[in-house]
């Protein structure tokens, strides 16, 4: 545990019947880290989130913010957590400044106050100049940044954001993500859900990967990748006999891995460019076609992989 973290998770527990979506998730976040949850859909990213805000019960653990308990029922601590769902929450036929004063006022915000925070909100998010047009004839993307200025209304001390990215357009992903890195510098902390690994690295000062509910690995880029040796990794696409292709790469010297993927084989070995003349005669042997070779540096994917055996969107 984090010494005098902002964000306390210990034990999160959650089951709907006999599924168990979240397992025993415990984490920490220090003030002004930002932190991600990295996973493929349905790793329990939402369950746990919803469970950090005191929106859906635990049947085990707890949450404290600046050790306050979060409960689902009415609680001061609430008030220092900002939730960006990955529903858009916002009434479409008001403007962002009509939505912005509602939501403020639900925040015992009024007067001279709401409107400087308005004011200061919708720079961030950058949707200054569309203050006044109707959420109903916002793009996808200005929709998810006017979210996210809703849950930075009130100045809460933790900023949770659940996937704010998907389904947006390149140019709002990348509107959206350096309002995130902006925050992060200013000091906020920010718990940070995405299946995207690029945004995790981008972003997170460290990341918990999830996969079944429960956190697998924990740590910083340098800390995850260092689990894997530091090995490299080649992404071989092929017709054909992929299995037999893949069996035999596992025999070749230099080889720690090998997973099959749909239509590609995953090689994590020591020196990819010395062993691909062994991977080609591999597939000729095996009665396979290269149609495609990349060799990548390790990631957070490759640590993915490495732990769970699956690609991350798999």
């Amino acid at each position: 545990m984090i010494d005098a973290a902002l964000l306390q998770c210990v034990g999160l527990t959650r089951r709907f019947q006999e599924r168990v979506a979240v397992d025993g998730v415990s984490f920490d976040i220090a003030r002004g880290e930002t932190y991600g949850l990295l996973g493929p859909n349905g790793a329990g990213k939402t369950t746990t989130i919803s469970m950090v805000a005191g929106i859906l019960r635990a049947d085990a653990g707890t949450v404290s913010v600046d050790g306050d308990r979060i409960t689902t029922g009415a609680s001061p601590a609430k008030r220092r957590i900002g939730l960006v769902p990955q529903d858009i929450a916002l009434y479409p036929d008001l403007t962002a400044i009509e939505n912005l004063r509602f939501f403020g006022r639900l925040q015992s915000l009024d007067g001279t106050q709401l409107d400087e925070r308005i004011a200061t909100v919708l720079d961030v998010v950058g949707l200054t100049d569309r203050a006044h047009d109707r959420i109903e004839d916002y793009s996808g993307g200005m929709k998810r940044r006017a979210n996210i200025a809703v849950g930075l209304l009130h100045q809460p001390q933790l900023l949770i954001l659940d996937e704010p990215t998907v389904g947006v357009d390149p140019q709002s992903r990348n509107q959206i993500l350096e309002s995130i890195e902006a925050l992060g510098s200013a000091g906020l902390s920010v718990l940070y859900t995405t299946h995207y690994m690029e945004e995790a690295e981008r972003l997170c000062d460290r990341v918990g990967i999830i996969d079944g509910g429960r956190i697998v690995a924990e740590g910083t880029r340098r800390e995850l990748v260092a689990r894997i040796g530091e090995h490299d990794r080649l992404h071989v696409e092929v017709t054909g006999d992929a299995e037999a292709f893949a069996s035999a790469c596992g025999a070749i010297a230099g080889v720690v891995e090998v997973h099959q993927t749909d239509g590609a084989v995953e090689i994590v070995a020591d020196g990819a460019a010395r062993i691909l003349p062994a991977v080609v005669d591999a597939a000729e042997a095996a009665g396979a076609q290269i149609t495609g070779v990349e060799v990548r540096e390790p990631d957070l994917e490759a640590v993915f992989l490495h732990l769970t055996g699956r690609a991350l969107r798999d």
